[in-house]
């Protein structure tokens, strides 16, 4: 198993540190929906023993980011649907509250996709990708939100990891662009639009779902958002 994850830090308990690179994996895509990841192989990849592979493997299935079988082995679970509400709402809260260099952040990030599409690592563009949008997420100053994100990131990103060979040439020969809609998305926020920075966020989720259903048939039709109905009394 080449993940290349890393030796466990002494700053960190071991379980814990497992815990928080098997969760990045997870959301960048470094594994594959439906497949199974046992205990003694990831315990070899970690160089640790199989207890605090279990305990993270455990901490990862009370978050629904993992399913667990009779045998102790995990499982990469099917997507759930509500990444466009949850995900258009922090864009929405978090849009207006980026400081300036958090902006800056977020043209960084998208110049260094469009590097990266031209001839560096599927999976670093990925790992790029999450690195954008959760910094608007976290902007929006709700824990509760965020959490929610994480939790719905830890599901999709196995299939994030499906995209690989299917985007890459296209993103070689110049027909795909590596950063989705990040540059609208930058503009929205620059000219204060912030409604229409949350659509420019649900718009990239959407295209990316199509994407995956062109070659996974199994991700759900996203549905539309009603964003105008939130806060209403019911």
């Amino acid at each position: 198993m080449a993940l290349g994850f890393e030796p466990v830090s002494g700053r960190i308990t071991v379980q814990d540190g497992v815990y928080q690179q098997l969760r990045h994996a997870l959301m960048v895509g470094s594994f594959d929906p439906g497949q199974v990841l046992t205990i003694a192989s990831l315990a070899e990849a970690f160089g640790t023993s199989n207890m605090p592979v279990r305990e993270a493997l455990r901490r990862l299935a009370a978050e629904n980011a993992l399913e667990i079988s009779q045998n102790g082995s995990a499982c990469v679970p099917v997507v759930t649907r509500a990444r466009l509400a949850v995900e258009g709402l922090a864009a929405e809260l978090g849009a207006p509250r980026l400081t300036a260099a958090e902006i800056g952040l977020l043209q960084r990030v998208t110049d260094d996709q469009q590097a990266i599409g031209r001839d560096g690592s599927i999976y670093e563009l990925i790992a790029k990708n999450q690195q954008f949008h959760f910094t608007i997420y976290r902007a929006s100053g709700s824990d509760v939100l965020f959490q929610l994100i994480e939790t719905l990131w830890l599901r999709f990103g196995p299939y994030m990891r499906l995209l690989s060979n299917h985007v890459a040439p296209l993103m070689r020969a110049g027909s795909m662009e590596p950063s989705g809609r990040h540059v609208a998305i930058i503009a929205a926020i620059k000219n204060k639009d912030f409604t229409r920075a949350r659509d420019e966020v649900v718009a990239d989720i959407t295209a990316t779902q199509a994407t995956l259903r062109a070659i996974c048939p199994d991700v759900p039709e996203p549905r539309p958002v009603d964003f105008a109905a939130f806060g209403r009394a019911p």
